[in-house]
């Protein structure tokens, strides 16, 4: 039944969210489960790790999905669509912003002594969110073994998609023996369209954008570097963009709040004006919502079955894996220094001490305290 507080709930928390969730998918999802398993009590800690390892299933920017479930559990599918958009409208508005300068002036404002801080606290934020979940997520020494399998694989470059089908389907067999039952596009539109603007909203060049990154987010697994990895291949090597406004993108990404994918706003901006960027982003975004509606009416009949069930608490331990080798990198390329590290630690201590602390909180702080000690260098 529909319940318009609920709905207003939903609207509230993910336009917070939108505009105080810096650090990527990991961090992001964290934030969520503080605010919505933790302090709100919308869902217990084993949906939403379940809603953690289908999300993973899926193509797309994984914590915009986890939005979109979230509001889907909690406000039916007007919540589904409110949830997500008030989740990505933050992060569209402020790059749009950052592109209208960059655009106008030709470079972005400072940001990096801001990074610096904000990736230490990102770290803490996201292991003390992990930490419960890999509990809740190691049911069995089985699930154990195949935990450490999985990030052993994250070393060695294996796909995401590899580890985490593999890791379910192993389960999966197994739990059938046990049982003993049997068990029964990836290129984009020619772009010669975009070399040339055309402002107008349905002109061939922003049809050409969102058939592009539609196409994108009905395909792409992993983070938004595999993003723009993607687009330094199709964009950058056919001239449409250059290098450097993809290293922009890649930095408006990461200091803005909100999902990572909203870089497209950037770069659609600077391909097409305000209209490529409301295009690009629609494009990008769209497929989340329609993989997310088609597949969270499916995550409770999972863990019903006894062999589903086993191939979701799988491909939940190779999650938390994928996160823990997430943070392995972010440690490996931020924590190279006694200022990263103490940031890294106090955050830490703040946040397993004090819980009920909004993890935004954390990483505003970490971003201020990196400025004062690069400045006091």
């Amino acid at each position: 039944m529909y319940n318009k507080q609920y709905l207003k709930e939903v609207a509230g928390f993910f336009l917070r969210l939108g505009f105080t969730a810096f650090g990527g998918p990991a961090v992001h999802i964290a934030m969520m489960r503080n605010e919505a398993v933790v302090k709100r009590k919308w869902m217990n800690e084993q949906h939403f790790l379940d809603l953690i390892g289908a999300t993973n299933l899926i193509p797309g920017p994984n914590s915009t999905e986890m939005a979109i479930h979230i509001g889907q559990e909690r406000a039916g599918w007007r919540g589904l669509i409110i949830g997500g958009i008030c989740f990505i409208m933050p992060a569209v508005l402020i790059t749009l912003c950052f592109a209208w300068l960059y655009k106008s002036y030709g470079h972005l404002p400072q940001v990096q002594p801001f990074i610096y801080g904000i990736k230490p606290a990102i770290i803490a934020v996201i292991l003390t969110a992990i930490y419960p979940l890999a509990l809740k997520s190691l049911q069995t020494i089985g699930l154990g073994i195949i935990g450490i399998v999985c990030l052993a694989l994250c070393f060695f470059g294996i796909s995401q998609l590899f580890i985490l089908f593999g890791a379910g389907f192993l389960s999966m067999g197994i739990a059938a023996i046990r049982l003993r039952k049997k068990n029964t596009v990836h290129s984009f539109l020619p772009l010669a369209l975009l070399e040339t603007q055309d402002h107008r909203f349905f002109s061939p060049v922003n049809i050409s954008l969102f058939l592009s990154f539609l196409k994108v987010g009905a395909v792409l697994y992993g983070s938004g570097y595999v993003l723009f990895a993607f687009l330094d291949s199709e964009l950058v090597a056919k001239g449409i963009i250059s290098h450097q406004q993809l290293i922009d993108a890649i930095a408006i990404g990461q200091f803005t709040p909100g999902p990572v994918f909203s870089s497209v706003t950037f770069i659609g901006y600077q391909i097409n004006g305000i209209s490529g960027a409301v295009i690009s982003t629609i494009g990008i975004f769209l497929p989340s919502f329609l993989f997310v509606a088609f597949l969270n009416p499916l995550v409770r009949k999972i863990r019903g079955s006894k062999l589903f069930g086993a191939f979701l608490n799988a491909v939940n331990v190779a999650s938390i894996a994928l996160i823990i080798f997430v943070c392995y990198q972010l440690g490996r390329d931020s924590l190279t220094e006694w200022r990263a590290i103490l940031i890294a630690i106090c955050s830490a201590v703040v946040l397993f001490r004090f819980t009920k602390v909004n993890s935004a909180f954390v990483i505003l702080g970490g971003a201020i305290t990196g400025y004062l000690l690069l400045l006091a260098r």
